[in-house]
């Protein structure tokens, strides 16, 4: 969406492709973005003078002189900004809307969660001596594009796939560190899916009759194909075997070069003092 697409007869594409007038009305209210006509009278007029101000360049004097000069709504900067301000959830759910709309067949209707940690160290001496962190775990939502989930914790609580609670039908989306199997049952247990990286020696890897399967001999076998699409199985340390599908890609020659480059780089001495306590050899 354009600037533009505001001032002229684009403008009512814009309100079809939302829902139409109705639908703004509805989730306007729900949202409570929209409660009572006072200055504006109705949410689409209410989305035109929002979208006027975050798609374009004015600041909120201006925009509120330009929806008075287009007879769209008279406005001051201060009730503007006060709408605005309550208009955060509802633009998120329209956003949200547009992006599931446009997501791939498989993926509708579920959520999409991308999990991840990343850390800050501990003030004061003492606690940089003894090289403590905080933890923050976090979700981050597709197609809302928002976090969901924030959980702090200091170093002692690792990075583990089913710490976020999961919601019944969710993808959950995870780098190699996550590749904990018996997690990963947690996580199929409580209704969501998966999908994470794995390095060839990241787990115990199985064939269906239960036996160790030499992956590096999997992928070196495709490597005509270029692809691997089977079942697999993963050894826990409770339970039975868990069943998944893996999926390899090679890689284009230019990708593997500088995976190769970057493995055989020597650590750095930032590296070597702190060492990594998941760092893994790629291979290209």
């Amino acid at each position: 969406m354009r600037h533009e697409s505001l001032v002229n007869e684009d403008w009512k594409n814009v309100v079809a492709r939302l829902g139409g007038v109705e639908t703004l009305n509805v989730t306007a209210r729900e949202t409570k973005a929209f409660l009572r006509p006072r200055e504006i009278t109705n949410a689409v007029d209410l989305l035109r003078v929002i979208l006027a101000y975050c798609l374009g360049e004015r600041g909120l004097r201006s925009t509120a002189a330009w929806a008075t000069s287009v007879g769209l709504v008279d406005i001051s900067s201060v009730a503007l900004l006060y709408r605005l301000r309550q208009c955060g959830d509802w633009l998120a759910l329209l956003v949200g809307q547009m992006l599931a709309a446009a997501a791939p067949q498989a993926s509708r209707g579920r959520i999409i969660r991308i999990v991840d940690a990343t850390t800050v160290p501990k003030n004061g001496a003492d606690a940089r001596k003894k090289n403590e962190l905080w933890r923050i775990h976090s979700a981050f939502d597709l197609p809302q594009e928002r976090f969901g989930h924030f959980e702090l914790t200091d170093q002692q609580a690792g990075e583990t796939l089913d710490r976020i609670p999961v919601v019944a039908g969710e993808i959950r989306l995870g780098d190699r560190a996550y590749l904990q199997p018996d997690r990963m049952a947690s996580v199929i247990e409580a209704g969501g899916d998966f999908v994470i990286r794995a390095g060839w020696k990241s787990a115990c890897w199985l064939d269906g009759k239960g036996n160790v399967l030499d992956l590096v001999a999997e992928l070196r076998k495709a490597a005509a194909r270029r692809l691997i699409d089977r079942p697999i199985w993963i050894k826990r340390k409770s339970g039975e075997p868990l069943a998944l599908r893996l999926v390899a890609v090679k890689k284009p020659a230019h990708a593997a070069a500088e995976a190769r480059r970057k493995a055989r780089r020597p650590p750095s001495a930032e590296a070597i003092r702190y060492p990594s306590k998941r760092s893994t050899r790629q291979i290209g």
